[in-house]
C-alpha cells in the first residue's frame, strides 16, 4: 500500500542571499534623467527669482529684461510635459534626451545673451548640461556633438556681443577657456561613466553568478540522498535538507521553517551528537527513529575545523548496507544449500521409491500404511524445498520485456483465478493504464503467484474469505513504480520482519520458507526490490518497487 502524504513538507533554510535586482541601462538612465529634469525645473525658477529680487536683479537680464523673462518662462514651461511623460515612462528615450539638452543649450545661451554673456557667469551652466549629456546619452558621438554645439554657442554669442560693443575682444579668451572646459568635462565624464557602467555591469553579473551558485548549491544539498543538518553548539537545528526531513520526521509534516532542538527530531541522534561534541569520538551505531522504521546511521563534522560553533550532522539510511550484508550472507548460504540439496536428492529419491514399494505390498497393515503415507508426504515436501534451492542456485539471467502492466496484470489474475478453481476475490487498483515496465514475464508470473498464494491464505485465516488487492502507484520522489500486494491478514510480527526474506524461514507448519526468498531473488535480478510494508489499517502489504521509465 502506498502511504499518502498530504500537505507539503518544507525544510529549514536560512536566506543567505536575495536575488539581485537586474535593472537595464535604459532604466537607470531614466532615473538619472528624472533627476536632471528636476534640476532644470529648479534652475528655471531660480533664474526667474533672480530677475525680481533686488539683490540679484543687476546680474541677469540687464540687456533685455523682457526677453530674459520670456526665455525663463518658456524654459520653465518645457518641464511641465517632461514631468508628465517621465512619470509613466519605463525606459529612457535617447531622442527625447537629446532634444532636451539642445533646448537647454539654446535657453542658457539666450539667457546669457540677455545678461551680458560671459560677464554674467550663466554660460558656466552649460558645463552641467554637457556633463549630464555625457552620462545619459549612450551614443558617444552624440554626446560629443552636444559638447561641440555648446562650445559653438558660447563662441558665437560672445562674438555677437563683441560686435554689438557689449563686450571687448578680450572676452574671447575666457570664452575659449570655457569651451575647452566643456570639451574636457565631456570627455572626462564619458570616460568615468563608461568605466562605472562596466564596473556596475561586472558587479551585477558577479552578484547574479553568486546568487545562481548559491541556488545551485542549495538544490544539490536539498536533493542529496544523504540527510544534512546544520546544528549549533546548543543543539539547535538551523538547516536541514529534504533527505534529513524524510529520515528523521517520516510521520510528521513540517509546513514552515522551524528551529527546533536536535532531540525534538530524534533523541538517539541528539545523544550521539552530545557524546561526540564532548569527547570528539563517535562510533557510528545504527538507530531507528520510529518503531519499525528503517535503521539510520549518523556522522558528525565541525563546520569550521578550529571554530567550535556549528557542526554538520550527516544521516543516512542504513538499510542498503544491511541489505548488502544480508545479500552476501544469503549468497553464501545459497551456494552451501545448493550443494547440500544436490547431495540430498539421490537418497531422498530412494526413500520416496521405497515408500511407494512399501505401499504396494498386499501384506501391509493399516498402521504401517499410514507411516508410509507420512514418509511419502514429507519426502515430497523435502523434494519441493530441494527443487526451490536448485532453482535459485541456477539463477538463470532474466529475459526482460516491455510489459503494459495494467493489461498484463488483468490477464494474469484472470488465469490465476481460473486455475485456482475455488471462490476468491482479487481486485486491481491502477490509474496508470499506459504504464510500461521492464521485467521478465516468467519471473514476474512466479513472483505474483507466490505473493497471491500468501495473500489469499492469510486473508482466509483472518477473515474466512480469500481476498487480495493489487494497488499500483508512482513515487515521484524516488522515481519508482510501486506494485503493492495487499491482504487482510494479521500481518507479520515485528520480531519476524527482519527474517522475512531469509531462506527456510516460515510461520506456517507446512511451508518451506523458500517462497518469499525466491520472490526477492527474482525481483533483484530484474532490477526491482521486494519489501514488506505494514499499512496500519488492519492490512498487510508486500511492495515491488521498480525503477521508473519514461511514460
Amino acid at each position: 500500500m502506498t502511504e499518502a502524504v498530504t500537505g507539503q513538507r518544507t525544510v529549514n533554510r536560512p536566506a543567505l542571499l536575495t536575488q539581485p535586482e537586474v535593472h537595464s541601462q535604459s532604466y537607470q538612465n531614466l532615473a538619472l534623467f528624472r533627476v536632471y529634469v528636476a534640476y532644470r525645473s529648479i534652475l528655471s525658477i531660480v533664474l526667474l527669482i533672480m530677475l525680481v529680487s533686488p539683490d540679484t536683479r543687476v546680474l541677469v537680464g540687464s540687456l533685455n529684461p523682457n526677453l530674459y523673462t520670456t526665455a525663463a518662462l518658456v524654459y520653465l514651461a518645457t518641464n511641465i510635459p517632461l514631468v508628465g511623460a517621465l512619470s509613466t515612462r519605463r525606459n529612457a528615450n535617447q531622442t527625447l534626451m537629446l532634444l532636451v539638452f539642445l533646448v537647454d543649450i539654446i535657453a542658457i545661451t539666450l539667457l546669457a545673451d540677455t545678461s551680458g554673456g560671459m560677464t554674467s557667469g550663466l554660460p558656466v551652466l552649460l558645463v552641467i548640461t554637457v556633463a549630464a549629456s555625457a552620462v545619459l546619452i549612450s551614443n558617444r558621438k552624440l554626446a560629443i556633438l552636444v559638447a561641440a554645439i555648446s562650445v559653438l554657442a558660447i563662441l558665437l554669442d560672445t562674438t555677437w556681443l563683441i560686435l554689438r560693443d557689449v563686450l571687448d575682444i578680450g572676452s574671447l579668451f575666457p570664452a575659449g577657456l570655457l569651451g575647452l572646459l566643456v570639451f574636457g568635462v565631456a570627455l572626462m565624464v564619458q570616460t568615468i561613466a563608461h568605466r562605472l557602467g562596466r564596473a556596475e555591469e561586472l558587479a551585477r553579473n558577479r552578484a547574479s553568478d553568486l546568487y545562481n551558485l548559491q541556488r545551485l548549491n542549495e538544490q544539490i544539498v536539498q536533493h542529496m540522498q544523504t540527510g544534512i543538518l546544520l546544528v549549533n553548539n546548543e543543539g539547535l537545528v538551523r538547516v536541514m535538507n529534504k533527505s534529513a526531513t524524510r529520515l528523521l520526521t517520516p510521520e510528521r509534516q513540517i509546513t514552515e521553517p522551524q528551529r527546533e532542538q536536535l532531540e525534538d527530531y530524534c533523541v538517539q541522534l541528539a545523544h550521539q551528537f552530545t557524546q561526540w561534541k564532548h569527547s570528539g569520538i563517535h562510533r557510528a551505531t545504527p538507530f531507528t527513529v520510529t518503531e519499525g522504521g528503517n535503521p539510520v546511521i549518523a556522522n558528525f563534522q565541525k563546520l569550521q575545523p578550529h571554530v567550535n560553533r556549528e557542526s554538520l550532522v550527516f544521516v543516512e539510511d542504513y538499510t542498503p548496507v544491511t541489505q548488502y550484508a544480508q545479500s552476501l550472507k544469503l549468497n553464501s548460504l545459497g551456494r552451501l544449500t545448493a550443494s547440500i540439496a544436490h547431495e540430498i536428492r539421490n537418497p531422498l529419491g530412494a526413500i520416496s521409491h521405497a515408500a511407494q514399494l512399501l505401499q504396494e505390498s498386499p501384506d501391509l497393515i493399516p498402521s504401517d500404511n499410514r507411516m508410509a503415507d507420512i514418509i511419502q508426504h514429507h519426502s515430497e515436501r523435502v523434494n519441493r524445498i530441494v527443487e526451490s534451492v536448485m532453482q535459485i542456485s541456477r539463477r538463470e539471467p532474466p529475459k526482460p520485456e516491455q510489459l503494459l502492466l495494467a493489461s498484463w496484470l488483468s490477464e494474469f489474475v484472470r488465469e490465476y483465478l481460473n486455475a485456482l478453481n475455488r471462490p476468491a476475490e482479487v481486485t486491481i487498483d491502477c490509474d496508470y493504464k499506459e504504464l510500461l515496465i521492464d521485467f521478465d514475464p516468467e519471473n514476474l508470473q512466479r513472483v505474483f503467484t507466490n505473493l497471491l498464494d500468501n495473500a489469499l491464505r492469510h486473508s482466509k485465516q483472518e477473515t474466512g474469505k480469500e481476498t487480495a488487492r493489487i494497488h499500483i502507484d508512482i513515487d515521484s520522489t524516488l522515481h519508482q513504480y510501486q506494485i503493492n500486494m495487499i491482504d487482510n491478514g494479521s500481518g507479520v510480527a515485528f520480531a519476524d520482519r527482519a527474517k522475512l526474506f531469509e531462506p527456510f524461514f516460515t510461520t506456517m507448519s507446512e511451508g518451506s520458507g523458500m517462497g518469499l526468498y525466491l520472490c526477492k531473488e527474482l525481483c533483484e535480478i530484474n532490477n526491482a526490490d521486494l519489501d514488506y510494508r505494514p499499512t496500519g489499517k488492519g492490512e498487510s502489504c508486500f511492495r515491488i518497487s521498480i525503477n521508473q521509465r519514461a511514460l
